[in-house]
């Protein structure tokens, strides 16, 4: 059996990290719309579960004015897994996050942390010292600024991690259309990756339809006018 890409996220491998996704962090974030953070957040939580991917959560002081975690993730992830911290910025230093990451036997991670530039990349430099490969899903952390994310791609980059998307994170765990769960895996790019999706399918299916029933509409062909004198 061929070895799987390196550079790409193999699923039998793939362990999701959701960092710090509280209520009061994600009124800091100025890199990206809030909407879109949150629906993209509630997206990897939807497909983890989907993919059958273990799902850990944590939250920073959360009885602060961090906030608590959004409750979209669990509420759509019931078994992922919410790790408490002891007070750790970073999540990597709490003992029972290392030790729930190494009982999966997994060692590519899918990290996703608001803010990007402390709770996402702490935790990626230190699994990359640890061995881990690790993906940063850039558009589901959320940074307090532009310059801030920049600086912190060029930082985890420079150490061996790999910026992605949230929509290629869910095709790469989709891998392929011949399952039978994909209009599951479409139904989450259309609800909340790529809305002018749904309108593509709404067109195949029509197409389908007419190939099998017939047209809907009838239009009677005109009779052409006389020509004008």
């Amino acid at each position: 059996m061929a070895e799987f890409n390196k550079w790409m996220i193999d699923p039998q491998d793939a362990v999701m990290c959701l960092i710090d996704h509280q209520s009061g962090l994600f009124q800091l974030v100025r890199d990206i719309e809030l909407a879109v953070l949150r629906s993209n957040v509630t997206a990897l939580a939807k497909v983890s579960r989907l993919a059958k991917i273990p799902t850990f959560t944590t939250a920073s002081v959360p009885d602060g004015p961090n906030g608590p975690l959004i409750p979209e993730v669990h509420q759509h992830n019931p078994e992922a897994v919410y790790i408490p911290r002891t007070g750790q910025i970073n999540a990597w230093d709490n003992p029972k996050w290392v030790e729930a990451i190494e009982k999966t036997r997994r060692k590519t991670l899918l990290i996703a942390g608001t803010l990007t530039s402390v709770c996402m990349s702490f935790p990626t430099l230190s699994a990359l010292v640890a061995g881990y490969k690790v993906f940063c899903i850039i558009d589901a952390s959320g940074n307090w600024s532009k310059m801030a994310t920049d600086l912190t791609l060029a930082r985890v980059v420079q150490a061996g991690a790999m910026p992605i998307d949230t929509y290629a994170v869910l095709c790469e765990l989709m891998s392929t259309w011949n399952r039978p769960d994909a209009m599951e895996f479409a139904q989450i790019m259309v609800d909340h990756i790529v809305p002018p999706y749904r309108c593509l399918i709404e067109s195949y299916d029509k197409a389908q339809s007419v190939q099998k029933v017939g047209r809907e509409t009838k239009l009677e062909r005109l009779e052409a006018a006389p020509p004008k004198r």
